[in-house]
Protein backbone atom coordinates (compact mmCIF):
# COMPACT_ATOMS: atom_id res chain seq x y z
CA UNK A 1 0.00 0.00 0.00
CA UNK A 2 1.16 3.40 -0.77
CA UNK A 3 2.09 5.26 2.33
CA UNK A 4 -0.35 8.36 1.93
CA UNK A 5 0.37 10.46 4.95
CA UNK A 6 -2.44 12.24 7.37
CA UNK A 7 -1.35 15.20 5.49
CA UNK A 8 -1.90 14.57 2.25
CA UNK A 9 -5.73 13.96 2.86
CA UNK A 10 -6.23 17.37 3.32
CA UNK A 11 -6.97 18.51 6.90
CA UNK A 12 -10.40 19.48 7.65
CA UNK A 13 -10.19 23.03 9.88
CA UNK A 14 -13.37 23.43 11.59
CA UNK A 15 -13.54 25.81 14.28
CA UNK A 16 -11.97 25.85 17.53
CA UNK A 17 -13.46 26.65 20.84
CA UNK A 18 -11.94 26.88 24.22
CA UNK A 19 -12.74 24.75 27.16
CA UNK A 20 -15.02 27.53 28.86
CA UNK A 21 -17.09 27.79 26.12
CA UNK A 22 -21.07 26.93 26.50
CA UNK A 23 -22.32 23.69 25.44
CA UNK A 24 -24.89 25.69 23.23
CA UNK A 25 -22.39 27.33 21.71
CA UNK A 26 -20.49 24.24 20.49
CA UNK A 27 -24.02 22.88 19.86
CA UNK A 28 -24.47 25.69 17.32
CA UNK A 29 -21.15 24.81 16.22
CA UNK A 30 -21.87 20.87 15.62
CA UNK A 31 -25.30 21.62 13.98
CA UNK A 32 -22.97 22.83 10.54
CA UNK A 33 -23.20 19.99 8.00
CA UNK A 34 -19.03 20.70 7.43
CA UNK A 35 -18.36 20.47 11.26
CA UNK A 36 -18.40 16.96 12.93
CA UNK A 37 -15.91 17.36 15.74
CA UNK A 38 -14.18 20.67 17.53
CA UNK A 39 -11.13 20.39 18.34
CA UNK A 40 -10.82 22.57 22.22
CA UNK A 41 -7.47 24.69 22.56
CA UNK A 42 -6.12 26.40 25.87
CA UNK A 43 -3.16 28.69 25.16
CA UNK A 44 -2.60 27.08 21.52
CA UNK A 45 -2.76 23.48 22.90
CA UNK A 46 -5.39 20.73 22.09
CA UNK A 47 -6.75 19.49 25.51
CA UNK A 48 -10.39 18.18 24.14
CA UNK A 49 -12.66 17.76 21.40
CA UNK A 50 -16.08 17.68 21.70
CA UNK A 51 -18.98 15.92 19.57
CA UNK A 52 -22.08 15.68 18.43
CA UNK A 53 -21.80 12.11 20.55
CA UNK A 54 -20.63 14.30 23.80
CA UNK A 55 -23.60 16.56 23.71
CA UNK A 56 -26.24 13.54 23.46
CA UNK A 57 -24.38 12.22 26.51
CA UNK A 58 -24.62 15.62 28.25
CA UNK A 59 -28.56 15.91 27.77
CA UNK A 60 -29.40 12.51 28.47
CA UNK A 61 -27.40 13.15 32.01
CA UNK A 62 -28.09 16.10 32.82
CA UNK A 63 -30.57 19.20 32.40
CA UNK A 64 -27.79 21.55 33.17
CA UNK A 65 -26.09 23.16 30.05
CA UNK A 66 -22.20 23.05 31.59
CA UNK A 67 -18.93 24.58 29.87
CA UNK A 68 -17.47 22.60 27.00
CA UNK A 69 -14.80 21.22 29.60
CA UNK A 70 -17.20 19.33 31.34
CA UNK A 71 -18.08 17.44 28.39
CA UNK A 72 -15.61 17.61 26.48
CA UNK A 73 -13.49 14.39 25.40
CA UNK A 74 -10.16 14.41 27.72
CA UNK A 75 -7.57 13.54 27.40
CA UNK A 76 -7.13 13.79 23.50
CA UNK A 77 -5.06 11.62 20.83
CA UNK A 78 -3.58 13.14 18.45
CA UNK A 79 -1.67 12.41 15.53
CA UNK A 80 1.20 14.07 13.29
CA UNK A 81 0.75 15.26 9.74
CA UNK A 82 3.49 12.97 8.75
CA UNK A 83 2.01 9.97 10.07
CA UNK A 84 0.31 7.61 7.59
CA UNK A 85 -3.33 7.23 7.02
CA UNK A 86 -3.01 3.68 8.39
CA UNK A 87 -1.09 4.59 11.75
CA UNK A 88 -4.13 7.22 12.10
CA UNK A 89 -6.70 4.65 11.46
CA UNK A 90 -5.26 2.06 13.98
CA UNK A 91 -4.96 4.92 16.51
CA UNK A 92 -8.54 5.99 15.80
CA UNK A 93 -9.31 2.05 16.56
CA UNK A 94 -6.89 1.09 19.55
CA UNK A 95 -8.29 4.95 21.17
CA UNK A 96 -12.19 4.40 20.37
CA UNK A 97 -12.31 7.65 18.88
CA UNK A 98 -13.31 9.13 15.14
CA UNK A 99 -11.19 12.08 14.78
CA UNK A 100 -7.95 13.24 15.56
CA UNK A 101 -6.67 16.49 16.19
CA UNK A 102 -3.29 16.79 14.15
CA UNK A 103 -0.77 18.70 15.73
CA UNK A 104 3.35 19.50 15.07
CA UNK A 105 5.91 21.09 17.28
CA UNK A 106 4.92 24.26 16.63
CA UNK A 107 0.76 23.25 17.24
CA UNK A 108 -2.60 22.77 15.90
CA UNK A 109 -3.01 21.96 12.50
CA UNK A 110 -6.34 20.75 11.80
CA UNK A 111 -8.44 17.29 12.21
CA UNK A 112 -8.64 14.60 10.49
CA UNK A 113 -11.40 11.94 10.60
CA UNK A 114 -12.55 8.20 9.84
CA UNK A 115 -15.01 9.83 6.91
CA UNK A 116 -11.93 11.10 5.60
CA UNK A 117 -9.37 8.15 5.78
CA UNK A 118 -11.81 5.50 4.53
CA UNK A 119 -10.76 6.15 0.77
CA UNK A 120 -7.52 5.57 1.53
CA UNK A 121 -8.05 2.81 3.32
CA UNK A 122 -8.51 -1.31 2.03
CA UNK A 123 -11.61 -2.89 2.94
CA UNK A 124 -10.15 -5.33 4.84
CA UNK A 125 -6.85 -5.64 5.81
CA UNK A 126 -4.79 -8.91 6.70
CA UNK A 127 -1.72 -9.86 7.98
CA UNK A 128 -0.22 -12.54 6.44
CA UNK A 129 3.31 -13.93 7.32
CA UNK A 130 4.91 -16.39 4.81
CA UNK A 131 5.81 -20.06 5.58
CA UNK A 132 7.33 -20.54 2.43
CA UNK A 133 8.67 -18.82 -0.85
CA UNK A 134 4.86 -17.60 -2.46
CA UNK A 135 5.99 -17.57 -5.72
CA UNK A 136 7.63 -21.14 -5.84
CA UNK A 137 6.02 -24.29 -7.16
CA UNK A 138 5.98 -27.54 -5.84
CA UNK A 139 4.44 -30.73 -6.01
CA UNK A 140 0.69 -30.42 -5.75
CA UNK A 141 0.52 -33.80 -3.10
CA UNK A 142 -1.45 -35.70 -5.53
CA UNK A 143 -4.43 -33.20 -5.14
CA UNK A 144 -6.01 -31.93 -8.38
CA UNK A 145 -7.31 -28.51 -8.92
CA UNK A 146 -10.77 -27.71 -9.96
CA UNK A 147 -10.54 -25.62 -13.69
CA UNK A 148 -10.53 -21.62 -12.60
CA UNK A 149 -8.83 -22.34 -8.70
Amino acid sequence: MIRTTVDAVGLREPPTISPGTSASAAAAYLRRATVSALPVLADGDVVGVVTDSDLVAMVAETADRPAVRAIMSAPVTTISPDSTVCEAAERMRTAGVKHLPVVTDEGYRGVVSAADLAPYLPRYSLDIEWQDDPLSVGTDGGRKFPAGD
